[in-house]
């Protein structure tokens, strides 16, 4: 049985990713006419085969909490809450520590951590749902609502004019601002306008390579105010949290009961010291929320509703082909000396969608992620869209990683053995499986099988003779012997896949892909035989 691993995410990784692929055009509003658009009512979603991931993650929660306990003593963290999501579900949820050292109130679920730059997903998500509702287009220039964009001066002569885009996948040719973004936290709209208005310095042409900037998301933020004519903290509150149930999440620190505020810390001189709360301002689009466990858990969920793309009802706060697209990676680039839980080998690719770090690992297991660092918190998150699982922990210690995820993905991918969902065969894969048997069985140089025509494509003996094509799969069958019994077809999609052929003297491998038309035929057949040892 193969085993998944997972590297264990850094959490200030930002800049390995770094790739010069050129950007695909922006998608933009959904027209009236495709609303009534037709679409297959015999697709067939992927699904999970005997699903008990709910069961086993429960069955894990006492070694889980044994880890962050643990872990929170070794790192010197006041407190942590956690918790994984199993599609829309909170099923783990748990703490350790204190929120509040003087009044020693201990974490919760409940507890309301600030969670820094987990922030800017909501920011992007803000304005993909604006761009959906037809009041802005990600290929707008940034200026079009920020006029003082328009005055900057770009490194280079041939340097394209920043658009929305480009704020969202952090290509504006902004600098790196690690720290120094954060301290702007509680800055006024003022300014944010007088920075801009005075110049910012580049670090690299836009559209050239992914830079992280706190910057780009606080002009987001401004951007969001502008279009809807409202604070973009009141647009957020009233077009996400609202509709996700989300009445626990906070933008200004005041507004938090005070038995659930949590306090941030750093570690200095031996000891924890308060660490100075910090007011929302005009850089809050970039890392300001203030949220629960419980809160953010529907948040996860709602990521997690996007997959697999399917028909039926589609009423989130953003459409599911939205959330993907949020999902999907730009400027990819490989860290070749990667490795898992296991500290092996395995490379990872990765790259910046919107408001999210997207990674795919050497085992082909994707999934997505932010983390979040201010003054006295650490956060992280990450979400397995195949396996509809996602994983959460806050913490009120100074830039501080808030869980080992390395050995938690270690329990839930090697000890839960979580598998992902399944691609059933499609009917004409099913359909064509069967023709390509007989057809395999009964080929014969002078005699056409009576199934040819409807199979196979035009470009089939194009591509290769028909002789010399029945002459290599004769040989192939007189090897394999006769055929015993025929697995179950594997897909890779809609239109192709493969299956195992269990012979007389070994194993048939069968591979074949379909064409585009209206009625797919077989373009490409391939076969592979090994023999039994």
């Amino acid at each position: 049985m193969k085993r998944i691993h997972y590297f264990p995410l850094l959490f200030s990784i930002t800049l390995f990713f770094i790739s010069c692929n050129l950007q695909p055009e922006a998608k933009e509003e959904v027209s009236k006419n495709d609303l009534a658009r037709s679409f297959s009512n015999t697709y067939k979603p992927p699904v999970f085969e005997n699903d008990n991931r709910t069961e086993k993650i429960k069955s894990l929660a006492p070694e889980i909490q044994q880890l962050f306990e643990a872990y929170r003593v070794d790192r010197n963290i006041p407190g942590i809450a956690y918790g994984i999501v199993v599609d829309g579900e909170l099923v783990v949820a748990s703490a350790t520590g204190k929120i509040d050292l003087e009044k020693e109130r201990p974490a919760s679920p409940k507890s309301a951590f600030r969670i820094a730059s987990m922030t800017k997903s909501f920011t992007a998500m803000a304005i993909t749902k604006l761009r959906d509702q037809g009041k802005l287009s990600f290929s707008d220039p940034v200026a079009k609502y920020v006029p003082q964009v328009g005055k900057l001066e770009y490194l280079t002569s041939d340097a394209p004019t920043i658009d929305i885009e480009n704020l969202l996948t952090m290509t504006a040719g902004f600098p790196e601002d690690n720290p120094w973004g954060d301290r702007q936290l509680e800055e006024t709209d003022q300014m944010l306008i007088d920075l801009i208005d005075s110049g910012i310095s580049f670090s690299n042409a836009p559209s050239f390579t992914y830079e992280y900037s706190n910057t780009g998301y606080a002009i987001l933020g401004r951007i969001i105010t502008q279009v809807s004519g409202q604070p973009y903290q009141d647009y957020i509150r009233e077009n996400i949290f609202q509709p996700l149930g989300m009445n626990h999440t906070y933008w200004e620190y005041d507004n938090v009961p005070e038995d659930l505020l949590v306090l941030g810390y750093r570690w200095e001189d031996e000891q924890w010291k308060l660490e100075p709360m910090l007011h929302d301002g005009s850089f809050g689009s970039m890392g300001g929320l203030i949220t629960t466990i419980e809160d953010f858990s529907k948040y996860v969920g709602l990521h997690l509703s996007a997959w697999p793309p399917r028909s039926g009802e589609d009423n989130g706060p953003i459409k599911r082909s939205s959330l993907r697209e949020m999902q999907t990676p730009q400027f990819s680039g490989m860290y070749a000396g990667a490795t898992d839980y296991n500290e092996e080998t395995c490379p990872i690719t990765s790259g910046y969608g919107y408001g999210l770090r997207i990674y795919t690992d050497c085992h082909d297991i994707t999934w997505g992620s932010h983390g979040g660092a201010l003054p006295g918190f650490g956060s992280n998150y990450v979400f397995f869209p195949e396996y509809g699982i996602g994983v959460m922990a806050f913490c009120n210690l100074t830039y501080t990683t808030p869980w080992p995820l390395a050995k938690i993905r270690k329990l839930l991918f090697e000890k839960a053995d979580l598998k992902p969902r399944k691609l059933p065969a499609s009917d004409i894969l099913l359909e064509r499986q069967k023709q390509v048997v007989e057809l395999i069985q009964s080929w014969n140089e002078d005699v056409d099988s009576g199934t040819e025509e409807t199979l196979l494509a035009e470009n089939f003996y194009l591509d290769k003779s028909r002789g010399h094509r029945v002459k290599e799969v004769k040989e192939i069958m007189n090897e394999a012997g006769a055929i015993q019994k025929v697995e179950d077809f594997v897909p890779l999609n809609q239109l192709r896949g493969s299956f195992d052929v269990q012979t007389e003297n070994g194993v048939l491998d069968v591979f074949f892909t379909l064409s585009p038309e209206t009625v797919p035929k077989v373009q490409r057949i391939y076969l592979s035989f090994e023999a039994s040892k």
